[in-house]
């Protein structure tokens, strides 16, 4: 199999669904690759692809998450600034909805840096500024209190679970309109390969069907919608 660097590898990614991922995900065995709580934020966002950069919190502790702690020099401030050009940050916010981890000044410089994506199963706040900023954000929606009403900020760049998935640093999210996938870093090579090859089966059998097709022996294929989509591929 041939070995495709990141730009190959996300490019090829960046025609592919979410819906086709986790189809291709669970037939290697995961189940549990679909971030839940994450909805993009703005409507009409191209699907995106990129290495995760990851953010911890945890349930707040009162002399721990205080205003205070936004200078410190472990904090969320500085961990925006090790992020990447390229990569997604995968903030784990414990599924809190009643604060906002982050807000539009973070999602400002973020953009500034080259950050491709946000996503998170927490809140953001100042969703109208974070918006203005052009960050895509996938998050669980919108909330005024600030994150220390909720979470205590831990580190960057150690393994998370944000919306139910462990997301490892480098592991690859992909990003559409119906959500965010997780796809191991280990397994990026064979997961494009496959992913390409089913995309091209479901648009064929898209075709088939407008044509006026049956769903029976057609959706997954027998043995000779096989050879008809085969020879389709030849043509090709």
């Amino acid at each position: 199999m041939t070995t495709l660097c990141d730009a190959e590898a996300f490019k090829a990614l960046e025609g592919v669904t979410t819906a086709t991922l986790t189809t291709v995900l669970l037939k290697k065995g995961l189940r549990n690759v679909f971030i839940r709580g994450a909805a993009p934020l703005a409507p009409g966002l191209p699907r995106i692809v990129g290495r995760a950069f990851t953010v911890r919190f945890v349930p707040a502790r009162e002399d721990l998450a205080t205003p205070e702690s936004w200078s410190n020099p472990k904090s969320t401030r500085a961990a925006i600034e090790q992020m990447p050009a390229g990569c997604i940050a995968v903030v784990d916010a414990n599924g809190v909805k009643d604060a906002g981890f982050w807000g539009d000044i973070l999602c400002a410089r973020m953009a500034q840096r080259g950050v491709a994506a946000l996503v998170s199963d927490g809140a953001v706040r100042d969703l109208a500024g974070v918006l203005s900023t052009k960050l895509p954000v996938w998050a669980s929606g919108a909330a005024a209190p600030p994150s220390v009403a909720a979470l205590t900020f831990v580190d960057w760049q150690q393994p998370v679970g944000c919306g139910g998935v462990a997301v490892f640093p480098d592991d690859i999210i992909v990003l559409d309109q119906d959500g965010g996938v997780l796809v191991p870093a280990s397994l990026l090579q064979e997961v494009v390969a496959q992913a390409v090859e089913q995309e091209r089966l479901e648009g064929w059998i898209m075709e088939e069907v407008q044509g006026g097709a049956v769903l029976p022996g057609l959706y997954p294929p027998n043995a000779e919608n096989k050879a008809r989509y085969e020879a389709f591929k030849n043509k090709a």
